[in-house]
């Protein structure tokens, strides 16, 4: 038994020390690629250096797992560490064998991380160019930072100062270690722009028929080349001069347009290159080949059934002997408002197209064949409102001319957006209809978006003036709702009851003890809700105080004392100490409208009538021509008026006008009273109260008409646009011995009507003058304006400049009236549109011509600036 339990021993010793000699184990073996390969097979994989990752992720990486067979060394050893390189997220890949026990290897890979971006440093910019260059660039805080990236950078870079003509600059990114953070670096983006590069010069070879002016262009002419200009002639003057690959790639393809509007269909361009002039300009040569000019011989429509060909041809405009002008031919079949197309579309054939095809050509003649393919009428199927937030949608769908079931219309789709800019609530540059066609069955979705935007106004200002502290208060509402003023609003949660866009206005301005002034009013577009039914709403009160006369004494003193002795103000203005409460003049009125939209001449038209009430009432108020009692007035004004611009705060296109006439009974004619010899003598025992008797009704009627008109001089959302006005009123009388001494005009200045002005006339700006310097409380005025402006910023904030001649005049007696005899004067000035305050802005103008100073003798215009607040008509 010993001897069997002896054995058995000793054959297991010698199995151990059989085992532990074949899985013999190798530390940090050393691994030649000289040496004869060895298949293991992967027992673990060790990551280092590494923090944040757990270990099984970073081992995926390698694309190996644990129990895979590999050769050591071998191409699945390599393939892994190019995996770790091509992830782009490390700066250190090696791979070691921390031993080999038998045919099992354990692998360890030594990795280091790229740092990270802490700060982004941008020297040699502008705020503007900054915010770019960050959006650009792609560098972000917290990124990884790897030598691609910074190439890539410095090409972006690169190629956006080029885009803007600084062909020379030199972008500069260097990478410092943040000494505050781990593993962080520092990012310096050095950018020297250096000079814009200009055009010297430009040779054109080869143009026999189109000369260089035509080519080139000039001061206020437009030429082929739209972009590219030669620098340091009086020509190019308002003109780009700053050169770009890709405006020069532009400016040849409109070369070739321009000749192609003079018949030559043929011309091409041979050659053209672009040199160094010097370190800031380029030289451009171009050569051209121009070819024949081609007419127009006939013109056959194939394929037209709804439109007879006589009437397309008379569309068309163009006939048989006409130059060939393929930009012409382009814009009257599908660009022009009343191209041939558009009366396709406007009838619902929105898969029409029109192809004319050269079909002969003979000589210098071409045959045209006008190609129609009509399609069937398609009917819009869905019209959806996206991004309204503000308005009930029924509100803006009464707006809409685009109507399920309704034909297809490009007309009333144009018609439809302008009525949704001109509401106020939307931004109007940013208005898509999102037009989808569906040929699969004929019809078309309508897809609104708008981008919603804050209209309501707050006012709060505070002043100082003669009288002292002057404080105005106001609020007007542009999305009131007067039927959820008591209702619960279940679609606009909040304190104030909006969604109908109707207005609501209450302001309130004062100074306490001088003046005060409270003015309401309520108006909608939509009264009733169903149909464009105007109506209006408004009450206003104001009550004036008079300077007490101890105040002309003190003015008197002074400026005595300054003449004779050397002290005291000679001009002394400071009301604020010289109230009398005896001396006032109260205003009170209300009025009621209402309007209509016509259809005829068309559907820009509106008809208003209104009927108002005033009452004035005076207490020893030595300013006017009857100092105490009480005068009414009740008139009816009737307006006709068309508005028919795309955009309510910067129009580029369009018009708006209006005729209006206010008229009050003819009390003289009923009460038979002989206003000639009424309140004539002042020194009459009651001329107070023949004043009063005189003037205790208003009689008058009062004409005006104003006009303007916007053209865009260009292409494009930011463009130059020309506004044009005239404008002219004049204030008539049933009896030449009742005249009204109310509604009359006072013309010069800014045009905004302040308290310590008049109270009960309309005033009229006229810039480089001071203000009611050109007339005051007169009968009769004109107004004519030309401005140019330029819009710096469209959007919810707009901003634009603008330079404008200005001239006008005003008089006493409308028989006077002479529309030569103007008051002159030119300047410029700026614009600022914010959605909380409204319209306001800066003008500087020059008067040229001499107004009268109020002392019986004259005075020049001169320099003059003006601030705006408000939106004129």
């Amino acid at each position: 038994m010993n001897k069997i339990l002896g054995r058995v021993l000793l054959l297991a010793a010698l199995c151990i020390g059989t085992g532990a000699q074949a899985q013999e184990k190798i530390v940090n073996p050393e691994i030649s690629y000289a040496g004869v390969p060895r298949t293991c097979t992967i027992a673990g994989i060790a990551i280092s250096g590494v923090e944040g990752y757990e270990d099984y992720v970073l081992a995926g990486i390698s694309g190996l797992s644990i129990g895979q067979e590999v050769t050591i060394p071998g191409s699945k050893l390599t393939e892994a560490v190019k995996r770790y390189w091509r992830h782009g997220l490390f700066s250190k890949v090696s791979l070691a064998v921390d031993s080999i026990i038998g045919d099992k290897a354990y692998l360890h890979f030594y990795l280091g991380v790229l740092p990270r971006v802490s700060t982004i440093n941008y020297y040699g910019l502008k705020k503007s160019e900054r915010e770019d260059m960050e959006k650009k660039l792609g560098l972000l805080k917290g990124s990884q930072i790897t030598p691609n990236t910074i190439d890539r950078a410095k090409i972006l870079a690169k190629k956006y100062f080029d885009d803007k003509g600084y062909k020379n600059a030199e972008v500069i990114i260097n990478q410092r270690d943040d000494v505050a953070g781990k593993n962080q670096v520092i990012l310096d983006v050095n950018i020297d722009k250096k000079e814009k590069l200009k055009v010297h010069q430009i040779i054109i070879e080869g143009n026999h028929e189109l000369a260089e002016k035509k080519i080139k262009g000039g001061l206020f002419r437009k030429g082929a080349f739209s972009k590219t200009h030669e620098a340091g002639k009086l020509s190019t003057f308002l003109k780009a001069k700053k050169f770009t690959p890709e405006r020069w790639k532009e400016d040849k393809q409109k070369l070739i347009e321009k000749y192609n509007e003079y018949g030559y269909r043929d011309a091409a361009i041979l050659e053209d290159s672009v040199w160094n002039y010097d370190d800031k300009h380029v030289n451009i040569y171009i050569k051209v080949s121009e070819g024949k000019k081609y007419y127009m011989r006939n013109i056959t429509w194939v394929g037209n059934t709804v439109y007879a060909t006589d009437y397309l041809n008379n569309k068309l405009g163009m006939k048989s002997g006409d130059v060939y002008n393929q930009k012409q031919l382009s814009k009257r079949l599908h660009t022009d408002e009343d191209a041939v197309g558009n009366d396709y579309w406007n009838n619902g054939y929105v898969f029409s197209g029109i192809d004319p095809a050269e079909v002969n050509i003979v000589g210098d003649s071409i045959d045209l064949e006008m190609r129609v393919t009509e399609g069937p009428q398609a009917r819009l199927s869905h019209v959806r409102i996206n991004g309204n937030d503000r308005l009930y949608e029924n509100v803006i769908r009464r707006e809409l001319r685009t109507k399920p079931g309704d034909l297809f219309s490009k007309e009333a789709l144009m018609r439809s957006v302008r009525e949704l800019g001109s509401m106020g609530h939307f931004e109007p540059e940013q208005i898509d209809p999102g037009v989808k066609t569906n040929p699969e069955d004929g019809t078309v979705d309508i897809n609104w978006t708008l981008v919603p935007k804050n209209n309501d106004q707050l006012e709060l200002s505070l002043g100082w003036g003669q009288t002292g502290l002057i404080g105005r208060i106001g609020i007007k509402l542009n999305n009131f709702s007067l039927a959820n003023l008591f209702n619960k609003n279940k679609e606009h949660r909040g304190i104030l009851p909006i969604g109908d866009g109707e207005q609501l206005s209450v302001g309130l301005q004062t100074n306490a003890k001088y003046y005060t002034s409270i003015n309401t009013s309520y108006s909608t577009n939509w009264f009733g809700g169903k149909r464009p039914i105007q109506f209006t709403l408004s009450g206003y009160y104001s009550k004036q105080s008079g300077i007490s006369s101890s105040y002309y004494n003190t003015a008197l003193q002074n400026s005595l004392m300054n003449y004779r002795f050397g002290y005291g103000n000679s001009y002394y203005n400071n009301y604020e100490s010289y109230y009398d409460p005896d001396e006032y003049i109260k205003l009170v009125g209300a009025s009621l409208g209402w309007g209509k939209r016509l259809r005829w001449p068309d559907d820009y038209f509106t008809l208003s009538v209104e009927l108002g009430f005033q009452r004035y009432v005076m207490k020893n108020w030595r300013y006017f021509l009857f100092t105490n009692g009480a005068s009414n007035n009740l008139n009816l004004g009737i307006t006709l008026a068309r508005s028919s611009t795309d955009n309510p705060y910067f129009p580029r296109y369009g018009s708006e006008f209006m005729a209006s006439v206010s008229i009050t009974p003819p009390w003289s004619a009923w009460d038979h009273k002989d206003y000639r010899n009424l309140a004539n003598d002042d020194k009459a025992a009651n001329f107070i109260q023949q004043q009063q008797e005189k003037y205790r009704w208003l009689e008058y009627h009062k004409w005006k008409f104003k006009s303007k008109t916007y053209t865009a001089l260009t292409s494009g959302q930011k463009c130059f646009v020309l506004m044009t006005r005239v404008e002219f009123g004049l204030l008539g009388s049933y009896n030449k011995y009742k005249k009204s001494p109310f509604e009359t005009f006072t013309v010069g200045g800014d045009g905004m009507s302040g308290y310590s002005g008049g109270f009960a006339e309309e005033t009229i700006g006229l810039r480089g003058y001071d203000n009611a310097s050109v007339g005051y409380q007169t009968y009769a005025y004109d107004r004519l304006s030309l401005e140019l402006r330029y819009p710096f910023l469209l959007g919810a904030t707009t901003i634009y400049g603008l330079t404008f001649l200005e001239a006008g005049n005003a008089w006493k007696d409308t028989k006077k009236f002479n529309p030569f005899d103007m008051k002159r004067s030119a300047g410029v000035g700026v614009r600022i549109f914010l959605p909380m305050v409204g319209m306001m802005g800066i003008d500087w103008a020059y008067g040229f011509d001499k107004v009268p100073d109020g002392n019986n003798g004259w005075k020049q215009g001169g320099s003059q600036f003006h601030f705006v607040l408000g939106q004129e008509f």
